[in-house]
């Protein structure tokens, strides 16, 4: 029994020893094959390690680091392709060829290039079997104008004879028919309909537009945002084309349309303007006391008192005026008194003028030397009528000759201050008929003239003044007060008007728009000449007789306008 569990044990291990040798070489199989997948990994770790990354505008700038800049220029670094791929792709370059869509005789194999004389990009060129197919595809086709019907052509990228527009396939041009077949039909319905171009003449403006898109117009020579041709300089009149547009008669009557004739006529030169009344300055009377004294009374108590000629304004208290009384009196007792009369005659002569320059008037030297008295509160009288408009003094002050006592004025007269426009200062003369308004004080239709037109203008407000001279018996125009004023610069006689609420004026032209005969309107430039009392002269554009729109001018005017934009642009290309 112990000899059968010795030979079994014999047995498993004998066994396990040829399991053991079998695995062996299986497990270093395995781990060669680990090695080796390490070392390639290793390897495409390094193959990527290695990439180039090199600037496109400095080629000798090179780095490893994705992501890095040009330290030149800044821009971003881009990895440089294999020999393999580089070749590859030269040759796709080599098979490719640009070319001119306008001057095919212009080509080249760099994609991006462009055209040397319309700087157009150039397009790939297709295959001669692709221009096979095509050629017999285009063959197969018509190729019409859009503005033009009966300008047809078998071959692609004609142009019509008339407009220059590039010829478009027939299906291509059926389509689009019958897609704006809608806005046709509704057209019809429309009373702002068809559009009619009509000859007239005027003066082109210059603009630059390009060749292939219609659309992009300058003021400037440049190149189109879009296919980068140079845009082509073009003769474009507003004046080139006259819009027409026929309108039902039940549309004209929805659309509340007004006509008025253009006729001959009579024109004012008419100026309205505000102006302001204020005193008239020839008639202000400024009172001094030509003596040192103090006032002893004074017998005007506030401005605004009226006051008379001759009425008391006050009475001052002088020594220089006592004395100069004195020798006054002195000298005329002398004269009395002396056998030699003529010396003391021309004594007592320049002793009463002395008392004459100093501020006493006639009557008040012959009182005082009829009584031989003298005055120590010396009197001083109002010299004309007015109204005070300044007091500067009040009782027992001290004054100077320098010192204004008051001030008064005369309102029998005031002035009135208008401001002219400086565009119409041509039309003013001294010596016209005014109206003044005073809508405060419910006065009007005060005539009146131009008394003065001052010399220069002001330079803030760009307008220069003239004066009109009022009579203001009645002290009813205060001064300070603001007026209206309506001046007459003549009559401009025999002149074709119209309504000035039928011109359209945009700033740079006027335009009006006109009723023909037919029933159809048309929008035409005229030059106007003076405009008043709500009529324009029309110095050109229309004549008489001729009807033009008062009401609803402006909607006829934007048809006009987007109706022929295109026509004007299409018909003034040249390519």
């Amino acid at each position: 029994m112990s000899q059968v569990n010795s030979n079994n044990r014999g047995q498993k291990l004998a066994y396990l020893l040829s399991l053991f040798m079998v695995a062996t070489p299986q497990l270093g199989h395995t781990q060669a094959l680990e090695a080796k997948a390490t070392q390639s990994h290793a390897a495409h770790e390094h193959q990527v390690g290695e990439k180039t990354y090199v600037c496109p505008m400095h080629p000798e700038e090179t780095s490893h680091e994705p992501g890095s800049r040009c330290p030149k220029c800044n821009m971003f670094l881009v990895e440089l392709e294999s020999e393999t791929s580089e070749t590859t792709r030269a040759a796709e370059h080599e098979e490719k060829t640009y070319v001119c869509p306008m001057h095919p005789e212009e080509t080249s194999h760099e994609p991006g290039s462009r055209c040397p004389k319309c700087n157009m990009f150039l397009v790939e060129q297709e295959s001669e079997t692709s221009e096979t197919t095509g050629a017999a595809e285009h063959e197969a086709k018509t190729y019409v104008c859009p503005m033009h019907p009966e300008e047809t052509s078998h071959e692609p990228g004609s142009r019509c004879p008339k407009c220059n527009m590039f010829l478009v396939a027939e299906e291509e041009e059926e389509s689009t028919s019958t897609k704006a077949q809608p806005e046709m039909d509704h057209s019809q319905h429309d009373p702002l309909a068809q559009a009619k171009p009509a000859p007239l003449t005027g003066e082109p403006s210059i603009k630059y537009v390009c060749p292939m898109h219609a659309h992009i117009v300058s003021d400037v020579p440049g190149t189109c945002p879009i296919c980068g041709m140079n845009l082509e300089k073009v003769e474009m009149s507003a004046d080139s084309q006259q819009i027409e547009i026929d309108v039902s008669g039940s549309m004209q009557q929805a659309l509340a349309l007004k006509v008025a004739k253009a006729e001959k006529d009579t024109l004012w030169k008419f100026v309205q303007t505000v102006g302001q009344i204020g005193y008239d300055e020839s008639q202000i009377n400024h009172v001094h006391a030509r003596v040192n004294g103090w006032i002893e009374k004074l017998a005007i108590t506030s401005v605004g008192d009226k006051i008379t000629k001759g009425q008391l304004l006050y009475e001052i208290y002088s020594p220089d005026l006592i004395n100069a009384q004195d020798d006054y009196l002195l000298a005329l007792s002398s004269l009395q008194s002396s056998k030699e009369s003529r010396n003391y005659q021309d004594l007592v002569r320049k002793a009463g003028l002395r008392l004459e320059l100093l501020g006493m008037n006639q009557s008040q030297i012959k009182r005082l030397a009829k009584t031989k008295q003298t005055q120590y509160r010396v009197p001083f009288y109002a010299k004309a009528d007015g109204i005070v408009k300044a007091l500067a003094v009040r009782d027992g002050m001290y004054i100077q000759p320098a010192t204004e006592v008051m001030s008064v004025v005369d309102l029998s007269k005031v002035w009135v201050i208008a401001d002219v426009f400086e565009n119409e200062q041509s039309w003013l003369a001294t010596g016209q008929p005014t109206e003044v308004s005073v809508p405060a004080m419910g006065l009007k239709g005060i005539e009146g003239k131009i008394d003065y037109i001052y010399p220069e203008l002001d330079p803030v407000t760009r307008s220069l003044r003239v004066r009109i001279v009022l009579a203001n018996n009645e002290v009813a125009l205060r001064p300070n007060t603001l007026a209206k004023i309506e001046i007459y610069g003549g009559p401009n006689e025999d002149v074709l008007v119209i309504p000035q609420e039928a011109l359209i004026q945009t700033g740079k032209e006027n335009r009006v728009i006109v009723k023909q005969g037919d029933g159809s309107f048309l929008a035409r430039k005229v030059a106007v000449g003076m405009m008043s009392q709500g009529k324009a002269e029309i110095l050109s554009g229309i004549s008489e007789g001729e009807q033009v729109v008062t009401s609803g001018q402006f909607l006829l005017d934007s048809e006009a306008s987007l109706k022929g934009s295109l026509m004007r642009l299409s018909s003034g290309h040249q390519h």
